[in-house]
C-alpha cells in the first residue's frame, strides 16, 4: 500500500504554504503514529511524550522523521507540541480529515462529543510505501467510541525495526 496523495496547510510565518505527502514521505523512512487528538488523556501523556522519549532510538534505527498525524487543525497541534514542549517529533495537522479519510481511519466519535477523528495507529513509511502498520483493535467492528492504546505505542515499533522477520507481533505493553 502507498500512503495517499494528500494536500496540507502549513503556516510559515505569516504565510500559508501547502504541502504534500511526497513533501513528508518520499525518499524517506518514517515511523507515523496518529492518534484521536492533541490534549486528550492517552494522548498527552503516554503516546505523544513516549515517541519523544525514543525518538533517537528510532534515529539509530535508520528512521529519518517520526511524524504524529491528527485530525486538528494546524493552530492547535501547534499549540500542542509547544505545551508538549517537543522538539524532535514533527506532526501533520490534518485539519480537514481528508489524508485520514484517504487511510481508511477516520471515525466518529460521538461519546466524546469529538465527530470525525482518526482511529489510533502507527506506520513504518518507506519512499510512500507502507511497509508495516499497527492498528489498535476495534476498527473493523465499529467500536469507534472505545480508545484502545496497545499496539501503536513505540516500543512496539522499534521491536518491530528492531526485528521485521518476526511473524507474530505481540503489542509490548503486554509483553
Amino acid at each position: 500500500m502507498i500512503v495517499p496523495d494528500n494536500k496540507f496547510q502549513v503556516k510559515n510565518g505569516p504565510d500559508w504554504e501547502t504541502k504534500t505527502t511526497d513533501d513528508y514521505f518520499k525518499g524517506k523512512r518514517v515511523v507515523v503514529f496518529s492518534l484521536p487528538g492533541a490534549f486528550t488523556p492517552t494522548c498527552s501523556s503516554k503516546q505523544l511524550p513516549k515517541y519523544e522519549e525514543m525518538y533517537n532510538d528510532f534515529k539509530e534505527m535508520g528512521i529519518d522523521e517520526v511524524i504524529c498525524v491528527s485530525v486538528n487543525d494546524w493552530f492547535v497541534m501547534s499549540a500542542w507540541f509547544g505545551a508538549q514542549a517537543i522538539e524532535n517529533v514533527k506532526f501533520i495537522a490534518d485539519g480537514d480529515g481528508s489524508f485520514t479519510k484517504k487511510m481508511n481511519m477516520l471515525v466518529d466519535k460521538p461519546l466524546q462529543g469529538f465527530g470525525m477523528r482518526s482511529w489510533r495507529y502507527s506506520m513504518l513509511v518507506e519512499n510512500k510505501k507502507i511497509k508495516k502498520m499497527f492498528i489498535e483493535k476495534g476498527l473493523n467492528n465499529q467500536s469507534f467510541d472505545s480508545d484502545p492504546y496497545e499496539v501503536s505505542d513505540p516500543l512496539t515499533m522499534l521491536e518491530y525495526l528492531q526485528n521485521p522477520d518476526q511473524e507474530e507481533w505481540v503489542p509490548a505493553a503486554q509483553a
